[in-house]
């Protein structure tokens, strides 16, 4: 082999330099550091969702103890941090590690094939500086590029939609430029996008109205963790950032738990704790009351109570109604009542893919990962040398990821020390008669209903489950063997 294919082929290809990516360089150059490595990263940045999204007040849905890494404490003051903070904190994480020397930015992953003959994947990147496609292969290949599409939002078919004289903007391509004074602004959706946009936009716009087809749950907080704070200066810092993130994760767990074993009880609380923030002169019921149960869709965090703030005091609302055509100056509904605009904000939710609009073959062939099965979330029957990494829908993301990386690491160990070059799940003769189920149950929001089918599927027994619950997981990819009867070693 030339000195030039050598330097195109690592042990493990990491494409993503997002939250995922950086913790996955991490956990390999620790856990693994015999493997050599290399990140491919579309963009010109690291950072994935917290450098690409732009629009006013983003900021975390979750605390930071338990959506920073396990390995790195976060020591600023506010748990719930914007966007910046965020960036800033993978940035310092990366270059303190020196994952930023091992990131190659501005190379768009487009195909991964794997060679049978060669044990390794071949992995085309395209330079989106240049257009030149250039080839790595690898042996191991690590997901880490996020489950939805970077080129663009979800927009319905708005009827009329040519027809507005103003800016529609999607949060997902914010502009520098936009000018919000004294204009009315209309956001569509009730998300935690629309959640943090509407209070922002209020502080400029001469009024911002929140257009909901049905209501969300909320859940108001303060951004400053005050016990976290208190512990951190008595106690060194990472004791106290693992004490509050213990404490974080074992509440998140109780309140989903509790929400599924006592849904009534608990939508009552939450639906009681809006009626208090908001004070009366509020439709409760018809804007605040959602018509599921809790956590069967991702309960929204309001930050210090700003959303509510907004509206007491009049400069933001909320209508609960349906669309029925865009108008020249702003939007007709169902009911006949109409919102006049000069801007609409379509915070319409995200475009789901499956492992990063990458195109997958298997010796030339397609590969249709809705026919798979998931092996412990993380892989994919009958695909080799493959993980991908995929967070919490119901408690913070890098909780899993982190548990994904380790596990991982213990598989390319585990491999180093048998001479394996090759892993793949593969269903036991008893599996082939599993009823198959959804990749994840008992969550219905519109981005993951509109793209389940293209996921695979769960199956009914370990290790073809990807279950959401951190304590079963830290079991299963912690504790489980690695040479489990399922994956299978060459």
């Amino acid at each position: 082999m030339s000195a030039a294919a050598r330097a195109d082929h690592v042990d493990v290809l990491i494409v993503g330099a997002g939250i995922s990516g950086i913790g996955a360089a991490w956990h390999l150059q620790h856990r693994s550091p015999n493997r050599s490595f290399a990140i491919l990263e579309g963009r010109d940045d690291l950072g994935g969702t917290w450098s690409l999204f732009r629009y006013p007040g983003i900021r975390s849905d979750s605390d930071m103890h338990t959506l920073g890494f396990e390995f790195r404490p976060w020591i600023a003051d506010k748990a719930i941090a914007d966007g910046p903070a965020i960036l800033q904190y993978l940035r310092d994480t990366a270059r303190e590690s020196h994952i930023t020397d091992r990131i190659r930015f501005g190379h768009l992953v487009e195909t991964a094939d794997w060679s049978s003959a060669d044990r390794h994947w071949v992995v085309t990147a395209r330079r989106t500086d240049s257009g030149e496609r250039v080839t790595i292969t690898c042996g191991y290949l690590f997901m880490c590029s996020g489950y939805y599409s970077y080129r663009h939002g979800y927009e319905p078919e708005f009827p009329g939609r040519e027809r507005f004289g103003g800016p529609i903007v999607h949060p997902q391509d914010w502009p520098d430029d936009l000018d919000l004074s004294g204009r009315r602004v209309v956001v569509i959706g009730s998300g935690a996008t629309a959640i943090t946009l509407v209070p922002q936009l209020a502080r400029r716009a001469a009024h911002v109205t929140m257009l909901q087809r049905s209501p969300t749950y909320l859940v108001s907080r303060p951004d400053v963790d005050r016990l976290a704070n208190w512990l951190r200066r008595l106690l060194p810092a990472m004791v106290a950032y693992r004490i509050t993130r213990f404490k974080n994760t074992m509440f998140q767990r109780f309140f989903y738990r509790r929400s599924q074993a006592r849904p009534e009880e608990v939508k009552e609380y939450l639906v009681g704790k809006v009626r208090d923030q908001l004070g009366p002169g509020f439709d409760v019921e018809r804007h605040f009351t959602p018509s599921y149960g809790p956590w069967d869709q991702r309960v929204c965090l309001v930050t210090n109570g700003d959303l509510f703030t907004a509206m007491r005091e009049g400069a933001a609302s909320v209508v609960t109604d349906h669309i029925a055509t865009f108008t020249e100056n702003g939007i007709d509904l169902e009911s006949g009542e109409r919102i006049d605009a000069d801007v609409i904000v379509t915070a319409t939710g995200l475009d789901l893919v499956t492992l990063g609009e990458v195109a997958f073959t298997l010796d030339g062939e397609p590969i249709d990962f809705s026919r798979t099965w998931t092996y412990k979330g993380l892989a994919y029957s009958d695909v080799p040398n493959l993980a991908s990494s995929f967070g919490y829908i119901n408690a913070s993301w890098t909780l899993r990821t982190d548990l994904i990386c380790e596990y991982v690491c213990r598989l390319l160990n585990h491999m180093e020390s048998i001479g394996a070059t090759e892993c793949t799940p593969r269903l036991r003769p008893g599996d082939s008669t599993m009823a198959p189920r959804r990749w994840i149950e008992g969550f219905t929001p519109g981005y993951m209903n509109r793209y389940m089918d293209h996921l695979p599927r769960q199956g009914d027994r370990e290790p073809w489950i990807n279950p959401q619950d951190y304590q079963h997981d830290r079991r299963l990819f912690r504790k489980s063997h690695v040479d489990d009867g399922v994956m299978q070693f060459r």
